[in-house]
């Protein structure tokens, strides 16, 4: 199921999460911590790997459309503790 979000928002988040997140949430679903980075607008795919991120140009720094909101929640779980 596709999840739509503004890249700004998107932004919000990761700028909310607590220093270390990243690497947690990268430990917690075995993945390397590049990939989650890129989840969140990152470009590093030399070391990440794409994570089915699509970005449409558009106000409030454009449409987001995520294939798979895993790493979203996690990140939304950690905001919540």
């Amino acid at each position: 199921m596709t999840t739509t979000i503004t890249f700004n928002e998107l932004r919000k988040i990761k700028d909310l999460l607590p220093a270390g997140s990243m690497r947690r949430i990268a430990s917690e679903l075995g993945i390397d911590e590049e990939t989650v980075r890129n989840y969140f607008g990152g470009a590093h795919y030399d070391e990440g790997s794409s994570v089915g991120l699509h970005i449409e140009q558009g106000p409030d720094g454009g449409v987001v459309k995520l294939d798979d909101t895993t790493i979203l929640e996690k990140a939304k779980a950690i905001l919540q503790c």
